[in-house]
Parts: C-alpha cells; structure tokens; sequence
C-alpha cells in the first residue's frame, strides 16, 4: 500500500520505511504466490529512480540518493505535496499559457487569504503581455542546445525533477489541495518545462525588469515597418533610474555576514545568512537537504522548485547570497538602414546586417468561455531584443532602435554553479567555481569555511563593457547604460575562460579575508568597513558593478556598526552574537535622527506635535513587538526620508558606516511638519502613538494571528526586515509581503556543521498542512530550531519519517 510522507505522521513507528517498488509504479499489481508454486521468481527489477525521502521537524526534507537523477526525483515528489498548486501555476507563467486559464486581462494569481499567490516580485504584467514575454523572448531551442552542451549532473537532476513531480500527480490526482484539485491546469510537465522554470529565476534583474518594453518592442500582424519616422523626444533617464531603483531599493534583498577565523571564538568561520525574499510567490524557498553519497551533500533551502540547495552549508562551507548592486544588462542604439522600410536592418561599421525575428501565438479564454489566438513577432539585433517605451523616448523609428542586452537570456548554468558551490571544500575551492563557471545570475556570495576564512564575491552574470567605454564616445547616456550600437568598437567585450560577452568572476570584485565580510544589497565599495574594496587602477571596476564613494543605505549601515560595535565589546564572536545581531530590531534612522528631533518638537507649540513627540522620547528605538512608539516613527519617517538635505553631517567617504547623520538645522521644519502628517495618519485610523508594535504589525494564517517584530529595512535601517502587505488600516500593517525568509547561521566543529535555521513562513502554502504556519511562530519568539545533518542527527530527530520512492 503507498502512503505519502504527510500520512506517516500518525504512523506508530515514525521510522517505517516504506518501500515503492517498480512494478507498483506501472501500475501492475502484485501477483501472490503460495508455498507450492513451482514458478521461478522473476529476475530483479532494477529502478529507473529510487530515492530516500524523509521528514525531520517542520517538514524539512532529507533527500538521499546514489545519482542525481534519482535525487531530482525524491526532491520533486516532497516538494509537490507542500507545494503543487503554487508551482502548477507559476508553470503557466513560465511557458506562457496564463492566458488560456485565466483570461489576457488578469494578472499572475495574487495571495488571497489563506490561499497561495504566485506573483512575481520582479514584474507586474497582464497575463497577455506576461505570455508574449515569456513564449517570445525565451529561447527554448537555445536553452536545449546548452543544456546539451553543458554539465550532465544538472540535466540528470532536471530529468528525475520532472519523473518525480509527474509521480506526483499521478499518485494524488483528485486529491490535490482545494485550491487547484481537479483543475485543467495541473498537468504534467517536461523536461523543457523546467528549462523555462529556471530561465524564469535567471531573467529577474534583466529581461523581467523591462518586461513590459520588450512586449512593446514586438510587432502585431499586418505590422511591417516602424510607426514613427523620427525621434519626437530624446531617451529619458528618469526612466530607466527609477526602474533601478525599483529593482536595486525596493524589490528583493537580504543581509549576509561571514566571520574568519580572527574575530571568531572558536576560530572557525561563522556564517549568517537573512535573505529578504517573497512569502507568497514562486521565489518562496523550500528547506532540503540533498544528499548523493560521495558528491553531493548539502543542506539549506532550494528556490521555487530549482533542484539544488542554492543558500545553505556543507560539511566544510557555508555560504548565502545578496542581491547584487550591479546592472546585469546594458542597451544599444542601433543604425537603422533607411534602405529597408521594415526597418529591420542595422548597420556595425557600415555593414547592413538583418534582425532575425520569432513569432509566437498564445491563447486567450475570453469571458464566453471560447479561446482566440493573438501573435506578435520579436525582433532581435546580436546585440539584444528590441524594446520600445515612447513616453520614455525609447522609440523604434526608421532610423533607429534601442535593444536590450541580457546575458541572463541564455544562462543555463545556475544548477552547474550551484552544483559547484555545494561542493566545495573551503572558500578558496568555491572562488575557483564561482571563476570556472560564472552562472550565477544577480547575486553576490559571501562564504565561511571550517578553517576560518570568509569570502565575497560579485560573480554575477554582468556585461563585458569596461570603465574605458564608459570613458569613451561609445558611452551615449549613462543612466541607461546605453551605448553606440554601430560600431564594432563599442560592443562587449571578452575575458578570458568566460562565456561570451560577460566579465569573469576572477576579474570581478572580491575580498577574501580573516575577519569578517558583510553585504546588505549596496555595492562591493563597502564589504569591510577597514578595507574599503574600490577595484584595480586607474579606473576601478566597471561602473556596470555599481559606484563606489556614495551614500549607503541604512540597513547597510546598521549591519556594520551593530556588528562593529558587538567586536569591540567581544573581540571574538560565537553562533549566538549573530543571532542577536539578526533579531537586535534596532532602527537606526531613530539613532540618528532622534537626539536632534526630539528637543525640537518638544519645545513646539503644536500639541499634536508635543504629543507624538512624548510617544517617541518613551520608545526604544527598535522594532520589537513590546515596543511602543515603532508605529509613529515609521509614519513619520516613510515621510522625512524624502526630504532633501537633511543631513547636518554629509557624506565622508572615509566613514561610509557612520555618516551622513545628524539633523540638518534647515530640514527641522519640513521634520516636524513629517512628524505631525504622520500623526494625524495615526490618529485618523484610531492608532495610539505609543500602540504596541505587535497590536499593529501580524501574520494571519489560518485565523490565527501573530504579532511579528522587524522593521521595513533600507528605508528606516532595519537590519531584520519585513515589508508588510497594507498600508497602516484599523487593524495596523497586516501580513508579510517579502522579507526576512530562511534564516539560517553556521559554524562548524571537528565533526562538521552546526546550522541553526528557520524558514519563516514554512515549507507549505497548503492551509492545511501542518507545515503551513508552524514556522511563523519561531520567527516571532526568535528562536533558532538546531538542523540535523548527519544521518544520526536526522533519525534521532522527534519527528523524523521516512520512505523509500521507486519507479
């Protein structure tokens, strides 16, 4: 008889081990024979998949196989019973099928309730426009060809990934989870199905930004030439800045800290890792630990169904990730020849060189049920796709286009440099992976290893266009990283041993050290507040990596000075400074901003004024949920961090942790005036001003709600950030959007790792499962549940279960 994991929680013996064999697979049945048949035993069947799936505390999956097709195999079966609807979904996103099941005009399915979303937190389109994108700039038959050109480990895992998820399917078909049981949608998939899934997660700070452009860029039928003659306006940066800042400020990020072996107590390295990701969408990630004896054994959290720990630790090494500062893409202003109406031909040099094109066709359920088909064609340059945004003069006319450049468009090596990360024995074997196989798409790394070294390292995919072109004519506007598309002379460069062009990971920025690293999203500049990185001479890095000599946020700085200040009271540091160096809640816009403001509006003549200004002098200044007065500054400051020149002290790029700070004496009006604004806000929705920061500020699952410390990150200088679903209502700020997600801290011993972790929001969207909001209460009590790693650890665990999957 075949029983799931989720079963075997009542079973008497947590241990059992059931065994899948093969013939149940092909859903032959077994054939009894008694003492006195004569028949011989038919020979042994040999699996084409068996793995070991079992289930530690809060649903953490321990997958073990002999090769990875088999592991990919276990880790999908455990993933679809936590997860099917949310990936079955974000299936359609990926293969540009939105459309034909939710209609053109909707979006991507948002968190409803208790209900899963699956909304990206990288773009916002219209099912219509999501499946142009997706079916249009997406090249699946040259994301075949690397794949066939690359590694074989990760094809293997892709293969048992989809073997496993269709097991899936087939052995709970009708007994899906409410929210998609029985739908048309849950269908099963393939291996090009996951070629798109992970070309999704490598298109998040490249294609996805400009998404919507990229679709405008794209012709509809009957259209053969361009719309408009000439330019009416010239390319605006504002554009393009505020598209930047969107993703660079406002989208995903996270905090990293790595400490060597010179401020380490025990001498080993220690690790935080606190990635600031999405509760409710496909970039949830999902806590495993895979194991292939003899290659692979890692242990941390897979995201939104890639097949490989991506943030985690192994026996030697642990290692989490940041969102990168760096742009990840540039554009090209291309020569059209006036020859061609179409205006599909393009000069370099004078050599008329014809756009290649791709049309595709998506279907649309409209209202009456019947599905029409609509085409758009893409054109594309060797420099990129075309896009097109006239409000921002980004036009596509008869004499010029604009196209984007995105190496991320064909980046198949995510699961290979994963792979590699995973594997490493110490910092300096993961530097030389990171070197070799340059696949990660946007994220920084920052590492610690058992001998005490701490690593990080912008290996990200960034565009080969160095400091000298930026110098040069080739350069036509800065802020869009846009260059002369006509002139051999100003296209990418190449380094060498790195894909085509991209920089190399070993002429990146990196720090290799003994004592600490640290990174909250801004650029490398500020890795080590003793030793600030600026890059080779005379130029530096390529712009393209980010700026060096400005303003950090203040999440970046808190990190930095929190941790300073812990080193100077300590000198060496174990597992639990980290841990209350995540969990401390200080906000450090209050610690700059208060010791001015505070006389100021107490002296006021304003009685709201003085009112909120008691509430605030009373308030801890951190964001834990007994404080009182979180609530108002919050307000208030979502306010005065906009206004200009309010520093007193500017900017010394020799103290970038500790300046700007202070109160400008001119900004203090626009300050109290903030001050009441926020006020009023409070009052208007019957919020005290010194109301309890949990009253205001929970999780609601399944009815139950829990109040959650943190505060909102770059913009007030929380270190532990959560960003919250609603404005402030009645009711306070009212469930997570994104934020602090799997939080996990590491060290070693002479036996191996010691991991402590939580994955805040759970391994399940199903509202029922137990795994669903078991982890959310955790998070609010900052406790850090201890990880079992070694098979001793994992079987001893009180609520270890285990079976045995085969096919």
């Amino acid at each position: 008889m075949h029983r799931s994991l989720h079963s075997l929680q009542g079973a008497a013996n947590p241990g059992l081990s059931i065994v899948l064999a093969a013939i149940m697979a092909t859903g032959l049945g077994a054939c009894h024979h008694d003492s006195h048949d004569t028949q011989p035993s038919p020979p042994p069947v040999t699996a084409a998949f068996s793995a070991e799936v079992a289930r530690t505390s809060h649903g953490l999956v321990h997958v073990r196989a002999n090769d990875f097709r088999s592991l990919g195999y276990g880790l999908a079966y455990a993933y679809a019973q936590d997860n099917i609807c949310m990936f079955a979904d974000s299936l359609l996103t990926a293969r540009g099928e939105r459309s034909q099941f939710f209609g053109p005009d909707a979006h991507a399915t948002a968190r409803s309730g208790d209900e899963y979303g699956s909304a990206s937190g990288f773009m916002d389109l219209s099912n219509q426009d999501s499946d142009f994108f997706f079916k249009g700039y997406v090249d699946l038959d040259q994301l075949r060809a690397n794949y066939a050109a690359g590694a074989k480990e990760p094809r293997d895992v892709l293969e048992g990934y989809v073997a496993g998820y269709n097991r899936y399917l087939k052995d709970y078909a009708g007994k899906y989870p409410a929210a998609c049981n029985n739908a048309k949608w849950v269908r099963p998939i393939t291996l090009d199905d996951m070629y798109l899934v992970l070309a999704e997660k490598a298109l998040h700070a490249s294609g996805e930004v400009f998404a919507k452009e990229l679709v405008a860029g794209a012709r509809d039928p009957g259209i053969s030439a361009p719309v408009l003659s000439y330019a009416r306006r010239k390319p605006d940066p504002a554009f393009f800045m505020a598209r930047l800042q969107h993703m660079q400020r406002h989208a995903f990020g996270s905090n990293a800290l790595a400490v060597g072996k010179d401020m380490s107590a025990s001498g080993r390295g220690l690790l935080l890792g606190n990635p600031h990701y999405p509760w409710t969408s496909t970039d949830r990630f999902y806590q495993a630990h895979l194991t292939v004896p003899g290659r692979y054994d890692a242990m941390g959290v897979i995201l939104g169904g890639m097949p490989m720990i991506v943030i985690g630790f192994n026996q030697n090494v642990a290692w989490s990730h940041t969102v990168s500062f760096a742009n990840h893409f540039t554009t090209f202003r291309l020569a059209l020849d006036q020859g061609d109406a179409t205006g599909t031909t393009y000069l370099i040099d004078g050599e008329r060189i014809k756009m290649s094109s791709k049309t595709v066709t998506i279907d649309m359920l409209m209202a009456d049920g019947s599905l029409v088909k609509r085409s758009k064609t893409f054109y594309f340059s060797r420099q990129g796709a075309v896009l097109v945004k006239p409000e921002a003069g980004i036009n596509w006319t008869t004499n010029a286009a604009y196209v984007l450049n995105d190496p991320n468009r064909n980046n198949t090596r995510l699961l290979e440099q994963w792979l590699g990360i995973g594997t490493a024995t110490s910092v300096q074997t993961l530097k030389a992976s990171l070197d070799k196989v340059a696949g990660l798409p946007w994220v920084y790394t920052l590492a610690a290893d058992r001998d005490g070294n701490a690593l990080f390292a912008d290996a990200s995919v960034v565009p080969r266009m160095g400091a000298d072109k930026f110098a040069s004519d080739c350069l036509l506007l800065a802020a869009l990283a846009l260059f002369d598309g006509s002139r051999a002379a100003c296209a990418l460069g190449q380094d060498a041993n790195a894909p085509a062009g991209i920089y190399s990971p070993a002429n990146a920025p990196s720090m290799l050290r003994t004592d600490y690293v640290a990174n909250s999203n801004d650029s490398y500049w500020l890795t080590n507040a003793r030793a600030l990185l600026t890059g080779p001479a005379p130029l530096g890095y390529s712009p393209l990596y980010g700026r060096t000599g400005i303003e950090q946020k203040l999440r970046t700085r808190i990190g930095f000075r929190q941790f300073e200040e812990r080193v100077q009271q300590k000198q060496k540091l174990q597992l639990s400074d980290l841990q209350d160096l995540m969990f401390a809640d200080r906000v450090y816009a209050a610690e700059l901003v208060l010791p001015d403001l505070l006389p100021a509006c107490a002296a006021s003549s304003d009685a709201t004024i003085v009112q909120a200004c008691t509430a605030l002098q009373g308030w801890d200044r951190r964001t834990n949920v007994d404080s009182r007065g979180a609530v108002l500054f919050r307000e208030f400051w979502n306010i005065a961090a906009n206004l200009s020149n309010k520093w007193a002290v500017p900017l010394n790029p020799a103290d970038p942790v500790n300046t700007p700070s202070g109160v400008a004496p001119a900004a203090m009006p626009a300050m109290l005036a903030a001050l009441k604004t926020a006020a009023l806000k409070l009052q208007s929705v019957n919020v005290p001003f010194d109301g309890r920061l949990g009253d205001y500020q929970g999780e609601t699952r399944n009815g139950v709600r829990t109040p959650m410390h943190g505060g909102v990150g770059d913009i007030d200088g929380s270190y532990n950030s959560i960003r919250m679903s609603t404005d402030l209502t009645p009711t306070g700020y009212n469930n997570v959007y994104w934020g602090a997600s799997y939080i996990q801290t590491v060290t070693f011993d002479d036996n191996g790792p010691l991991a402590q972790a939580m994955l805040t929001y759970g391994q399940s969207v199903d509202p029922k499962s137990p795994y669903y909001a078991d982890q959310i209460g955790i998070y609010a009590r900052k406790e850090w549940p201890v990880l079992p790693f070694t098979q001793d650890k994992i079987k001893a665990d009180p609520n270890y279960k285990s079976m045995t999957l085969s096919e």
